[in-house]
């Protein structure tokens, strides 16, 4: 019992000071505590930027109070830090008014005073408790404190009494150990607070009950519109620079280009381009990511921030990734959901007539055959198999289009390194943008993208990515060459033969690139949660699901399968 004591003890030692903010977080919702608190999520709504507005109006910097009260020395000091290892709290107050040894916190809130028992909610009520609890351990008194709402204008006093302050001291145990406990605490059910909430989209609330058995259809995600989308410069030796709130992009001989950085969700780089040590600074300030590839589109790496910080998900990351059972489990399904979706757009793009029957039979048996592998050596047979399979019948989706020019859309196994004909060119370019959108979702939702399961790491190639990437080939990739293609957006003429296989001019990239990210912006219905996503946000959701199943609140990886 002792060491079991002394363990737990060890635990809350590790925990650093607690701010009252995420306090506030764990009275409202413990697995939202967790989430900002111990894995470093955060994401921003209406609500939270607005906040941070009303705050921004009294926040000033370096706020202090004496290091003694003094009697009859009245006090208005703004934004001041307190720490008590008492507590185990920290807290930035946003206002103190002190007369003397009297002292009063006041809190700023966004919006209008809440029409709740005893004048306001108790997160807030708990919050501003420990505020004056931190007064008191700097020698104040404090019998209370005021929030005011600046939707409304009102004052609300708050009287710190004993119930209150032993509420507020129970929080903090109870935050703290759930930190130390390291274990995500399970979501609220069916509750009105995660519709609003600024994380309902890393939450999963309504997701992860689905995936659990509950018959509740899923609320649809509430999150912020995709407007931003990335900038893709191919010009040889274009410069990229700042110019205040927006990025220049040079290119020898015409005038330089500017571009919002609002309206920047990435930046891709194809060849020779170079980028300002400013604008780089500004790119990773804003977590903005930038993406390298070669002339001919090969993904080479990316350039990131600080990264995310939730090394609770690296650390189930690797720790599965070196079990086989998991990579194998994990494995499987990637693969039947490959064949599965590749299966799908055969049946639906057949151009004469339907799909063979004993192809698509063909198939259904290579799912099964996936299913039972006994090693990833033998999934890697049973999906080459059923490759060549999908490969072999492709070009039979393609229109007949260029037959009289000098290379043309026939098209009938996969090749690469180079590619040696205009359709394997298009699949190549185009598996090496969803490789980059994959490479960046991944390591924006906190993953090491070239730690995998079913492509093992080596040479430096983002193995993760290409794991998740491997259902969504047909679905994305595939199905963006087929049109381009079929639309006659890209001609066989838009190509030149160099190095002894075939690549894309600049006219072509850039017409498969914008049909590329007009893809990832169309949406679905999603087979299992019923609302519609875009692809884009579909690439995150799964990333997420793939969290949680590695950390442990979903017993399977649910992969995507279209209908």
């Amino acid at each position: 019992m002792d060491e079991l004591r002394q363990g737990v003890e060890a635990g809350f030692a590790a925990v650093p000071p607690l701010p009252a903010r995420m306090v506030n977080e764990y009275v409202y919702c413990p697995r939202l505590a967790y989430l900002m608190w111990v894995q470093q999520e955060w994401d921003d709504s209406a609500e939270t930027v607005d906040g941070r507005r009303v705050h921004a109006r009294v926040d000033q910097p370096g706020g202090e109070l004496p290091a003694e009260p003094v009697e009859g020395e009245r006090i208005h000091a703004r934004s001041v830090t307190l720490e008590s290892a008492t507590l185990g709290v920290i807290a930035k107050l946003d206002l103190v008014e002190a007369d003397g040894r009297r002292a009063t916190p006041v809190d700023y809130k966004r919006g209008k005073r809440p029409h709740a028992p005893r004048g306001a909610h108790a997160p807030e009520r708990v919050q501003l408790a420990l505020q004056g609890l931190l007064l008191r351990e700097h020698g104040y008194d404090c019998d209370g404190g005021v929030l005011y709402y600046a939707g409304s204008r009102e004052r609300v006093p708050v009287p710190l009494d004993a119930a209150l302050e032993t509420q507020a001291r129970e929080a903090v145990a109870g935050l703290r150990a759930l930190a130390a406990g390291g274990r995500l605490p399970p979501p609220l059910d069916d509750s009105p607070k995660c519709p609003r909430c600024a994380l309902v989209g890393i939450c999963l609330p309504d997701e992860t009950q689905r995936l659990h058995g509950s018959g509740r259809v899923p609320r649809p995600l509430a999150v912020a519109a995709d407007t931003a989308l990335p900038l893709v410069v191919q010009a040889p030796f274009a410069r990229i620079g700042r110019d205040g709130e927006t990025l220049s992009v040079a290119v020898e001989q015409q005038p330089a280009r500017s571009v919002r950085l609002i309206d920047v969700s990435q930046l891709v780089l194809l060849g020779n381009a170079s980028v300002s040590a400013a604008a780089l600074h500004e790119l990773m300030a804003r977590e903005i990511p930038v993406s390298w590839h070669s002339y001919g589109g090969w993904f080479v790496g990316h350039t990131i921030g600080t990264g995310h910080r939730n090394v609770e998900l690296r650390t189930a990351q690797y720790r599965a990734s070196f079990e086989a059972g998991h990579c194998l489990a994990l494995a499987h399904g990637l693969v039947v959901a490959k064949i599965a979706n590749s299966r799908t757009l055969l049946r639906r793009n057949w151009k004469r007539g339907e799909a063979p029957a004993a192809l698509l039979a063909a198939l259904k048996r290579d799912q099964d055959s996936a299913r039972e592998a006994a090693s990833l050596e033998q999934l890697l047979g049973v999906e080459g198999s059923a490759a060549a399979r999908y490969f072999g019948a492709f070009g039979e989706l393609l229109n007949a289009v260029g037959a009289e020019e000098a290379m043309s859309f026939d098209f009938h196994n996969r090749n690469r390194r180079p590619p040696r004909d205009p359709v394997n060119a298009l699949l190549s370019f185009a598996y090496a943008m969803l490789t980059r959108a994959l490479t960046v979702t991944l390591s924006a939702v906190g993953f090491d993208a070239y730690r995998g399961f079913y492509h093992q790491p080596r040479y430096g190639r983002p193995a993760l990515a290409l794991d998740v990437m491997e259902p969504f080939r047909p679905l994305i990739a595939d199905s963006v060459v087929l049109q381009v293609i079929n639309n006659g957006e890209i001609r066989p003429r838009d190509f030149v033969r160099a190095g002894g296989g075939v690549a894309l001019t600049a006219d072509a990239r850039k017409a498969l690139i914008g049909a590329f990210e007009r893809r990832l912006s169309h949406e679905i219905t999603h087979p299992l949660f019923g609302y519609r996503v875009s692809y884009r946000r579909l690439l995150e959701l799964q990333a997420r699901l793939l969290g949680r199943h590695l950390l442990g609140e979903l017993a399977e990886y649910p992969n995507f399968t279209t209908r």
